[in-house]
C-alpha cells in the first residue's frame, strides 16, 4: 500500500483488506451468535457508504437474512455538516422484528439519532447498530451502539466505501488524510566540512531519520540484499553503481520509517537524475524536498582540518594534498549542477560552515525552522 492523491489531498495507507476482513467476519459472527436461531432478521445498510461492509458482512452471516437501505448524509468534502437529510426510507413492514443497522462508520452521532427517529415509530422487536468504524473523541450522544469492529482517531478517512468528495469509496483497503508535512532535508557539505556530524545533532534536535548514501550502501552489501549483491557486480567491475539501484536502496530504507517527521538526506542526491527520481518518489508519497541546505567552507582551511585529520585517522586520502584537492574538485562539479536545480526551486540555502560544532548547529537549526 501506498500514499494516495485523491483530489487535491494525500493519504497515507491505514486498514489493509486483510485487517477490514477480519473485522466485518468478527462482527458477523457476534451478532449471529447474539440471535434467535429461528429468527430471520432484516439487515438495514446506511446508503452511501455502507456498500462494500454490508455485502462483505452478509456473506459472512451464515444464516437466512433480509437486506434493505437507508440513505442518510451529514458530510461534505472532509466534515460533518452536523445537518442529517433523511432521502430515501425503508418499505418493508418492520413490526415485531429485529432491525440491525449496518453503519460503515459513526462519529458524531448525528446519524445514529437520526436512525433512532427513524424506527421509533415502527414498532420493531429489536433495533441493533453495527458499525464498523467508531470515534469514541467526536460522539456526543446518549445512544446505545451493540457492536464496534474498530474504534478510530477522529482522522479523516477514505476506502472501503467510504469517500472523500465522491472519490475513494472503491478502495479496498482504508487510507488516512496526511494530516502533516514531512520536513525532507538534502544535507551538503564538502569533505572535512562536518557534515556528518552535524547531521547526527540535527537529526536528533528536529526528530528526523538521517539516511547516509554510504551507510545504506554498506548495510545491503554486508546483509547480501537483493539490491546489495547488485550494486556490488558493478562495484567488482570498477563501474558506478546505476542510479536506479542506488535510489531502489533508498526507497526501501525511507519505506521503513512510515512514520517519521522527515528524513536528512545525507550524500544523496549526487547528480541531477537522482534529484529528479528523489522528486518523483517522494511526490508519491505527497512529500517533497524542504530544502538543500550546503555547507559552505573556504577550501585552504578544509585542506588544512584534513591534513591534521590524516595524522590520526589512518586514512591515505587525508594524507596527500593533491588527493584532498581532487576530492574538492569532484565535490565542486557535482554539486554545482544540483545547487542550480534546487536555486531554481528556491530550495537551496548555503551556510557559514566555519566556527565550533555548536555554532554550526545554531546557524543549521535556523534555517531547519524555517524549512
Amino acid at each position: 500500500m501506498a500514499v494516495i492523491k485523491i483530489h487535491d489531498k494525500y493519504f497515507k495507507p491505514y486498514i489493509s483488506a486483510e485487517k477490514l476482513n477480519k473485522y466485518v467476519s468478527f462482527l458477523a459472527k457476534e451478532v449471529e451468535n447474539d440471535l434467535d436461531p429461528n429468527e430471520v432478521p432484516i439487515f438495514i445498510g446506511i446508503l452511501n457508504g455502507c456498500f462494500m461492509f454490508v455485502s462483505d458482512f452478509v456473506k459472512q452471516f451464515n444464516r437466512p437474512c433480509e437486506v434493505s437501505f437507508v440513505k442518510l448524509a451529514s458530510y461534505e468534502g472532509i466534515s460533518s455538516t452536523g445537518a442529517v437529510k433523511h432521502l430515501v426510507g425503508i418499505n418493508e413492514d418492520l413490526k415485531g422484528r429485529t432491525v440491525i443497522i449496518l453503519e460503515d462508520i459513526i462519529d458524531t452521532g448525528n446519524t445514529l439519532t437520526e436512525i433512532y427517529n427513524i424506527f421509533r415509530d415502527k414498532q420493531v422487536k429489536e433495533l441493533k447498530i453495527v458499525t464498523l468504524f467508531f470515534k469514541p473523541d467526536v460522539f456526543r450522544k446518549e445512544l446505545h451502539i451493540d457492536y464496534i469492529g474498530k474504534s478510530i482517531p477522529d482522522k479523516f478517512i477514505v476506502g472501503y466505501g467510504l469517500d472523500y468528495n465522491g472519490l475513494g469509496r472503491n478502495l479496498t483497503a482504508i487510507y488516512q488524510l496526511k494530516d502533516k508535512k514531512m520536513k525532507n532535508i538534502v544535507l551538503f557539505g564538502p569533505p572535512g566540512a562536518g557534515k556528518g556530524t552535524q547531521a547526527d545533532r540535527l537529526k536528533d534536535k528536529f526528530d528526523l531519520i538521517h539516511i547516509s548514501t554510504g551507510d545504506v550502501f554498506r548495510y545491503n552489501i554486508k546483509n547480501e540484499t537483493e539490491l546489495g549483491k547488485l550494486a556490488k557486480t558493478f562495484m567488482d567491475k570498477g563501474d558506478l553503481v546505476p542510479d536506479e539501484v542506488t535510489i531502489n536502496m533508498l526507497k526501501e530504507e525511507v519505506n521503513r520509517f512510515p512514520d517519521a517527521n522527515g528524513f536528512i538526506f545525507d550524500g544523496f542526491p549526487r547528480t541531477i537524475s537522482q534529484a529528479e527520481a528523489l522528486d518523483v518518489f517522494l511526490d508519491e508519497k505527497g512529500e517533497s524536498i524542504s530544502g538543500m541546505v550546503a555547507l559552505e567552507v573556504p577550501e585552504n582551511l578544509l585542506v588544512a582540518r584534513l591534513l591534521e585529520r590524516g595524522k590520526t585517522s589512518g586514512r591515505p586520502d587525508d594524507q596527500d594534498e593533491s588527493k584532498i584537492r581532487n576530492r574538492f574538485n569532484e565535490y565542486e562539479t557535482k554539486t554545482a549542477p544540483l545547487q542550480d536545480y534546487y536555486q531554481k526551486q528556491n530550495k537551496y540555502f548555503g551556510v557559514d560552515g566555519v566556527g565550533s560544532i555548536e555554532e554550526i548547529t545554531e546557524r543549521l537549526s535556523e534555517v531547519f525552522k524555517a524549512l
